[in-house]
């Protein structure tokens, strides 16, 4: 069944896996040969945990059984990927099984990885400026061009996260506490819908990253302009590459200067990966809709697995302060600071 075809997908409504600390320490040592101490990581749908060695640190990763495998398989192939094409990239490194595999798999079903650990400070906690979103906007540039000869059978499973699917999000609006707010984001879905829905086949396709945000980036705790770090390729996928530069948007976003904010991560984005002018132009349509995503999704979800909430609505009152500031602007406005951007740029 397709992750999309419930209300808030599948895979999205499944519970994490539930093993033990102790259980993970002892899958480490019997598949990776890894003698180390299992820290608890949050994670969406994933099991994770931060695995500290004697000589190293690194990242147990146990996907939700509900994920198809290829999915899972399509992830580590795409950071094999990455390392081959691009080494210099701050990304994880895919470490191998004992018989020199880079996963196992579980008698539960579930498929086992270990990935190296990427260092540095969440960007949540260090917040920058107009350097930092440029600096992030390189970074991602960089891993988006490194990605567009890649391609794997599972890359077009449908994703709810993915924006192209915005219009689904629909049944999930009732849920949004905030009826401002809700009024607000089923107006975005009726503009995308009419607006940016029909151009999006007629964009740049590609595998990308597809979640972008400010926990799943790090940065030097002695220069925040500096990226040490992208994690998390849980939400990889193939869709219209403008979408995923846009899920980057609506978390660099500043309420204060929505559309300057934007036009930083854009010129540095378009230095590692030159965008096309169709691309710029719906960018900030795009950027609406995955604020629409985050706020629609976390209040769905969090209502349905309250134990996990903090987690899940980490992000919902920044998206939602920056989708008013976003919609307020001119028609037009954001769109041509971004065309001024990437013509300096």
């Amino acid at each position: 069944m397709p992750h999309s075809a419930l209300p808030i997908g599948t895979l999205l409504a499944a519970p994490r896996p539930a093993f033990t600390a102790t259980e993970a320490e002892g899958l480490a040592r019997a598949h990776f040969g890894q003698d180390g101490r299992a820290l608890p990581l949050t994670s969406e749908r994933d099991q994770n945990f931060r695995l500290v060695t004697g000589h190293g640190e690194f990242v147990l990763k146990i996907a939700n059984a509900a994920e198809p495998r290829g999915v899972t398989e399509f992830q580590t192939l795409a950071l094999l990927h990455l390392e081959d094409r691009a080494p210099s990239l701050p990304v994880p490194r895919v470490g191998r099984t004992l018989e020199g595999a880079p996963w196992a798999e579980l008698p539960s079903g579930n498929l086992l990885r270990l990935l190296t650990w990427v260092g540095g400070e969440p960007l949540w906690r260090a917040r920058g400026g107009a350097a930092q979103r440029r600096a992030i906007g390189r970074c991602l540039g960089g891993i988006t061009a490194a990605l567009a000869d890649f391609a794997h059978p599972a890359a077009d499973y449908e994703l709810l996260w993915d924006i192209r699917h915005a219009a689904r999000l629909r049944p999930l609006l009732p849920a949004i506490p905030d009826a401002r707010t809700a009024v607000l984001a089923g107006q975005v879905i009726d503009r995308f819908d009419a607006e940016a829905a029909p151009r999006l086949a007629d964009l740049p396709w590609q595998v990308v990253h597809n979640d972008m945000n400010s926990h799943n980036i790090m940065v030097d705790p002695a220069d925040p302009s500096r990226v040490t770090g992208v994690i998390d390729f849980g939400d990889m996928v193939r869709t219209a590459r403008a979408c995923d530069l846009a899920i980057a948007g609506s978390y660099q976003l500043e309420p204060g200067d929505p559309a300057g904010s934007l036009a930083d991560l854009v010129a540095g984005y378009h230095e590692a990966n030159p965008l096309q002018p169709s691309e710029i132009e719906i960018l900030p349509e795009l950027v609406a809709a995955r604020m629409v995503a985050t706020i629609a999704i976390a209040s769905s979800r969090a209502a349905q697995q309250p134990e996990n909430a903090p987690y899940i609505l980490r992000n919902l009152p920044a998206a939602a302060a920056g989708l008013e500031a976003l919609t307020a602007l001119a028609p037009g406005a954001a769109a041509a600071s971004l065309a001024r951007a990437v013509g300096e740029a």
